[in-house]
């Protein structure tokens, strides 16, 4: 069994990005090469230089929606409703700070006519059926670590330039460094881009509270692997090409296709010891300590050299986390 404290690691606070850079692909990059353990230090737009003609980028087109909004009970008291997924009608699945809120209890959206009930312990219902009307209400959803109220650049920053598909409550953001002239320059060496969709949900930040982590139960996301992609990636790996995965989200979507399907929920849980089957070369950002996406690392690039590559980070004091720098595992 794996110990959830191999996964750790002391992250100085200052080192946590609390904003975006202004100019996307001027985040810094950290190369790691798992066939030498060579680590080198780039600029993101230098990218370009480690893609290869035939080569396949896939990205996660999924889009952020504001689901975080903040309501008032009949008492007066402040609530966090947490949309975590659509369900039906006006029904979505939440969390609800704090969790004394009743089931059966109305919670109002201040400045607008909107307001839901509690229906259970993880469900509201809204009085409208229109999502749209329902995330205006809503905030840009920054993780707890980014320590200050949403601003209008998170609007922009906090979403890819290629995101389409509604549905997320977190970015995917390994993409975020990208920019459309530098997308167009990758295109432009003789490299396909192509998306899936997954819907980053519960499931990607949900804490691990158990000690042997392959107890921990991993929850469900909805993700697509489009025909037009599936044809891509036959296309590359046909003719020699590697698949080079954008982000932790869209390497489970890949490896759930490997598994055997295109559209629907995974819980693919990859920590060390999983055998990748189709991803060749994994772009991330740097992640939180004792979570399934360091796991996730970790079982790509092993469990030493990702916490080499982590530690050389802090050293050369690499911005972390969501608005932080990047890492390429080749």
């Amino acid at each position: 069994m794996t110990k959830l404290a191999d996964f750790d690691y002391h992250l100085p606070p200052e080192l946590i990005a609390q904003f975006p850079l202004t100019r996307r692909d001027q985040a810094r990059l950290l190369v790691v090469e798992r066939s030498t353990g060579c680590i080198r230090h780039r600029i993101f737009k230098d990218i370009v230089e480690y893609f290869r003609k035939g080569d396949l980028l896939v990205t996660n087109d999924t889009k952020v929606v504001p689901c975080r909004l903040i309501g008032r009970r009949p008492t007066g008291g402040k609530v966090e409703v947490f949309l975590l997924r659509h369900k039906q009608g006006g029904r979505f699945g939440a969390m609800i700070s704090p969790g004394r809120v009743k089931t059966g209890e109305k919670i109002v959206f201040p400045g607008s006519r909107l307001s839901c009930v509690r229906t259970d312990r993880e469900e509201v219902e809204f009085n409208t059926k229109s999502q749209d009307r329902i995330y205006r209400a809503g905030r840009v959803p920054l993780p707890p670590y980014i320590k200050r109220r949403p601003r209008k650049l998170d609007a922009v920053y906090y979403q890819t330039v290629y995101a389409r598909e509604k549905g997320s409550v977190a970015s995917p953001t390994a993409g975020l460094h990208f920019t459309r002239p530098l997308l167009s320059r990758i295109r432009k060496t003789g490299v396909r881009i192509s998306p899936v969709t997954l819907h980053v949900g519960l499931a990607t930040f949900k804490p691990v509270t158990v000690d042997e982590i392959e107890e921990h139960p991993m929850g469900k996301e909805y993700f697509t692997v489009p025909a037009k992609t599936v044809g891509q990636i036959k296309t590359a790996r046909a003719g020699g090409g590697r698949i080079i995965c954008t982000g932790t989200t869209s390497c489970r979507a890949l490896e759930s296709y490997a598994g055997g399907i295109t559209q629907g929920w995974t819980n693919l849980f990859m920590y060390p010891g999983y055998q990748f089957r189709l991803v060749d070369c994994l772009l991330t950002n740097f992640h939180l300590p004792r979570t399934t996406l360091f796991m996730l690392v970790c079982a790509f690039a092993g469990t030493a050299l990702a916490k080499k590559a982590y530690a050389a980070a802090i050293e050369e004091k690499y911005r972390f986390y969501s608005y932080g720098d990047a890492m390429l595992i080749i």
